[in-house]
This record gives C-alpha cells, sequence and structure tokens, in this order.
C-alpha cells in the first residue's frame, strides 16, 4: 500500500509541475542555472569513464578471441555495440542517479528543512514547478552528454585496442562500420530522454516530500538514488523489449 501511496503522490507531483507557471523572466534564469550545474557539471566525470570503460570493452573482448576463425574486426565491432546499445545510455544514467539524483534530492531537501519551500508556497509561488520544472527542462540536453558519452567511448575502445597491441587501426575502424543500424542510435536516444524524465522528477519527489532534519536529507539523497536506479533499470527492460523486441 506505501509503494502505490507513493506512486500517486509521485503522479500528483508531476501533474502539479505543469500547473501555474512561474515567470518566464525568471524561470529562464533558473533553466540555465540547472543547465550548467546538471549538464555541464557532469561533463567530466562521464568523458572519464566512458573513456576507460571503452578501452575495458575492446580489451577485454580482443582477450576473449582466442579462435583464429574469429573476424579481427570483432574488436571495434563490439566495442561500438557495447557502448551504444546500453553503456552510454544506461549505464551512464545510472552513475548520473549517484551524482545529480543525489544532488538533486539534498539541495531541495536542505530547502524543505530550512523551510525555504514553505516560505515560497506563503508567496504564493508554486514551488513545484519553480523548483523541478527547471530541472526537467534542463535534463532534456541529457542526450547531448549520451552522445559524447558514445564518441569517447569507442574513441578510448580504439586507443586501447591500437595501442594496446590487441586490433590494428584498419581492422577497429572496419569493425565500427560493420552492418551498423542508425536505429540503435535512436533507440538510445529515445531512453536517453526518459531516463532524463525519471532522473528529473524522482530525485526530486524524495527530497521534496522528505520530512525530519538534516540526518533526514542523507536518508532520502540514498533513497532517491536506489529508486531512480531501479527504475532505470526497469523501464531499460521495457524500452528495450518495447523498441528492438
Amino acid at each position: 500500500m506505501n509503494y502505490l501511496a507513493s506512486i500517486g503522490s509521485y503522479a500528483i507531483m508531476i501533474k502539479e509541475v505543469f500547473r501555474k507557471p512561474t515567470k518566464w523572466s525568471i524561470m529562464r534564469a533558473l533553466i540555465l542555472k540547472e543547465i550548467d550545474e546538471l549538464i555541464f557539471g557532469s561533463l567530466g566525470i562521464l568523458i572519464f569513464i566512458s573513456f576507460f570503460i571503452g578501452g575495458v570493452v575492446a580489451i577485454q573482448t580482443a582477450l576473449n578471441m582466442t579462435n583464429e576463425l574469429i573476424p579481427k574486426n570483432l574488436v571495434g565491432f563490439a566495442t561500438r555495440q557495447s557502448i551504444i546499445l546500453e553503456f552510454a545510455p544506461t549505464f551512464c544514467s545510472i552513475i548520473m542517479a549517484g551524482k545529480v539524483g543525489s544532488f538533486i534530492t539534498s539541495s531541495i531537501g536542505t530547502m524543505r528543512v530550512t523551510e525555504q519551500i514553505d516560505a515560497l508556497e506563503v508567496m504564493g509561488v508554486n514551488a513545484l514547478n519553480y523548483l523541478v520544472f527547471p530541472k526537467i527542462i534542463a535534463l532534456m540536453l541529457y542526450p547531448f552528454l549520451i552522445a559524447i558519452s558514445m564518441y569517447v567511448g569507442i574513441l578510448g575502445g580504439w586507443i586501447a585496442g591500437v595501442f594496446g597491441g590487441f586490433s590494428t587501426s584498419a581492422d577497429f575502424i572496419e569493425g565500427i562500420q560493420l552492418d551498423f543500424i542508425p536505429f540503435h542510435v535512436t533507440y538510445s536516444f529515445i531512453k536517453t530522454l526518459v531516463f532524463a524524465f525519471i532522473l528529473a522528477t524522482i530525485p526530486s519527489y524524495h527530497g521534496f516530500f522528505m520530512k525530519g532534519g538534516a540526518l533526514e536529507v542523507g536518508k532520502a539523497a540514498t533513497t532517491s538514488f536506489v529508486w531512480t536506479s531501479v527504475v532505470i533499470i526497469i523501464l531499460n527492460y521495457l524500452l528495450t523489449q518495447l523498441l528492438l523486441g
């Protein structure tokens, strides 16, 4: 019953986010601030992780190619498929649930604890629209991060494969081009947009409706990370079945 009540209050929150919008002059500044914090602030960690994960995928693929009959371009092919289909959209989103999700929950939760949200509501401001809507709009740029993650991941695989002596540059690039299906990129971006909405709303829900003091802010951030990750994994399965099944 608690889960059903939580889902109901989450749905009500989403509805309230889009009611009684804040003035555009104020909202524009809030959106730009969120883009800087949530998108550009996450660029460094995603580039770092993507580069080395791409390298690991290429090395592990090469080390498991023990049969001489296996074509040498498989290293590039496997790296491309792994990065585009799963690593960039899904694994990066779970990382973002830890970085961005915890930040959103703790920042909104701190505002709840210090009664700043109550002050907004007393002034007649729709606090949910003021706090959550800019985050949703900012994270609609999340596919920009994932596109960079795809590029850097494949680049990391190429560098690890070629300079590690596991593949030649020609074989790796041939593998990248082999049987390329453009819809796989579209599929990844569709997943990314859905995950972006989850990353913006579930952490906001846990921060906005938390109760207690400073200790509970930390607990709410942990809970939001767990639930955001669970929902992302479940939606990943459903979207994969729907779009590729």
